[in-house]
């Protein structure tokens, strides 16, 4: 069996998410995922706004938790199905795992904030603005502790990930040797996904370190949230 077909199944989990089809459920996920980034980097600034982690602290903003281009890589996605054979050739295994894992996450945090999007269209006026109130009592009906848990626990298997297989400049030659295949067979969004990971890594000492800080800081939110702090957030 092709090692990409897991990311079939992940397509396949993303395609059946409410809000492809429902222009509210989308509008109102686009604001949670907002209210999201934002939160991210209020918790965050000390550790983001240290040079080194500047590129690290953007791939998780803007790549791990609702990218802007996510339908238009998921396409790219969809389409490797048909070049598997040839993928698998020239990318090596643990770049595929990783890069999968990568998705995955991504998937996972598009999932769990929709079903805050619908359970708050459901409370709420669709176009009120989002306040931590809202979303502190939103998570505590939705009891999203234990998803959100997962989430952190493959972003902690992700970020060793990262230090034990993309460090590596046979991987990273093989990843830049893909370039050419990349953009000849139209994907570029795919290529620039798993480059901005690569990048974001150079100025790290560890991965797996950024990763853990940035772990640590959110389990302590959620946390917060379900022992019935008033002022998780903070």
């Amino acid at each position: 069996m092709s090692k990409l077909a897991v990311l079939d199944d992940l397509l396949d989990l993303y395609y059946q998410l409410n809000y492809h089809k429902n222009p509210e459920i989308f509008q109102r996920l686009q604001d949670v995922q907002a209210w999201q980034k934002q939160r991210m980097q209020r918790t965050h600034a000390k550790q983001f706004a240290e040079k080194h982690n500047l590129l690290m602290a953007e791939y998780f903003i803007n790549r791990l938790y609702g990218g802007p281009d996510f339908d238009a890589l998921a396409q790219q996605i969809a389409r490797l199905s048909k070049y598997a054979h040839k993928a698998e050739k020239l990318i090596p295994d643990n770049a595929i795992k990783t890069g999968t894992s990568g998705v995955e996450l991504a998937i996972l945090a598009v999932q769990l904030d929709e079903q805050v999007a619908m359970q708050l269209l459901q409370d709420y006026h669709p176009y009120e603005k989002l306040t931590d109130e809202m979303m502190r009592i939103t998570y505590l009906k939705l009891n999203q502790g234990e998803g959100r848990l997962k989430q952190l626990d493959l972003l902690d298997q992700l970020g060793q990930s990262l230090d034990k297989y993309m460090r590596s400049f046979v991987v990273y030659a093989a990843f830049k040797m893909c370039k050419g295949a990349a953009l000849k067979y139209n994907f570029n969004i795919m290529y620039e996904f798993m480059q901005d990971g690569f990048l974001a890594m150079k100025p790290l000492k560890s991965a797996e370190k950024f990763v853990k800080d940035f772990t640590a800081a959110e389990r302590q939110i959620i946390g917060k949230v379900h022992a019935g702090d008033p002022l998780p957030f903070a």
